[in-house]
Parts: structure tokens; sequence; C-alpha cells
């Protein structure tokens, strides 16, 4: 008879998922995970596989809950005009407000050797495209009737300023909420 799992899943997902935000993936150390999580080793192979395994479950769980409902607004049937201008104003109040945050776990991720696996890299570079495409969805329904070679330009920079900004928040996080504040201006045109 199979032993049922003695934990809750989601919960060691999201303490593991702590963990590699703050620490990367090859700094996140199994007994950090442990204590994290609560597992032990072998719970956390038998349970993912692998500290990989873990990681997988940590990305999907870090867009599902964190990424994907700042964007959920940028993704709907119909954008509200202020919906970039409140995302771009979000992630600026989220940096202002927290000391020593992390940044990106998929920017963070995407400069280091784990990038190189295809897996991890076709997780990146659609995290991207899924981003772009909320920015430029917002960008759309904010600039109605501009020129669309200008909105598909001005969503390519905003893109690019918000990804920087999410490099920069753990090093240097003035740096990055003013890049946000570029984004913004860049949007409506008070640059």
């Amino acid at each position: 008879m199979a032993r049922t799992l003695a934990f809750d899943r989601d919960a060691a997902v999201r303490s593991a998922r702590e963990v590699f935000w703050r620490d990367g993936y090859a700094e996140a150390s199994l007994p950090a995970l442990e204590e994290a999580t609560g597992l032990s080793r072998s719970s956390i192979y038998n349970s993912f596989g692998s500290k990989r395994g873990l990681f997988d479950a940590a990305v999907q769980s870090y867009l599902n809950e964190v990424i994907r409902p700042r964007l959920r607004p940028l993704q709907q049937e119909s954008v509200d005009r202020s919906a970039i201008l409140d995302y771009l104003d979000g992630l600026r109040d989220a940096f202002s407000r927290a000391a020593g945050l992390p940044g990106c776990l998929l920017v963070n991720t995407a400069g280091t050797t784990l990038a190189a696996d295809s897996e991890v890299a076709r997780i990146i570079t659609d995290y991207r495209l899924e981003l772009r495409t909320a920015i430029g969805n917002g960008v759309s329904a904010h600039l109605a009737g501009d020129d669309p070679a200008d909105m598909e330009r001005l969503t390519d920079t905003v893109t690019d300023l918000v990804i920087a900004a999410f490099a920069l928040v753990r090093v240097a996080p003035d740096v990055a909420i003013h890049t946000l504040a570029t984004a913004r201006d860049t949007v409506t045109g008070e640059q």
C-alpha cells in the first residue's frame, strides 16, 4: 500500500520558492531547503525527484502565484486604459516597500548557468513573451489609435525597462524604481 504524503505540497513549494528566489538555484543548499520546507532530504527527493524538480515546482508556483496575478489586468479581453500605469505603479510601490527584494526569480535565473538548460531557457523565453504580450495589451489600451509601429516599439521599450528593473532591484533598488518611473513616463509621453 502506498504511503500518503503527510505534508502540504503547495506550502513546501512556496517555502522552497523563497529560498530559490533569495539565493538562486546553485546557492540554495539542500539543508536550507530542508529547513524552509520542513522536509527531509529523502522526502524532497521522493516528492520532487531532485532539487531541480523542487526548483521546477517553485518556478511554476512563482508564475502562477506571483507573476500572473499581477499581469491579469493586462491580460483581460478588455484591458482598462490605466492598466499599464497601474502595473508599473504597483511594481514601483512593491520595490519601494520591500527592502532587499530579490528581484524576479526568472530574470535572476537567466543570468546563471542553469539558463543553459533548454527547458529553463524555454520557460524564461515564454515568460518574457507573456510579459511583453501583457505590456503590449496595456500599451495598446492606453494609446488606442496611435501608430501600430510606434506602439510595438513602445511595448519593447517598456518590457525591457521592466526586465532591467527586476535585474537591478536587488543591488540598486533606487535605480530600479527610477527605471520603472522612466517606463511610466515613456507610456504617458512625459519624458
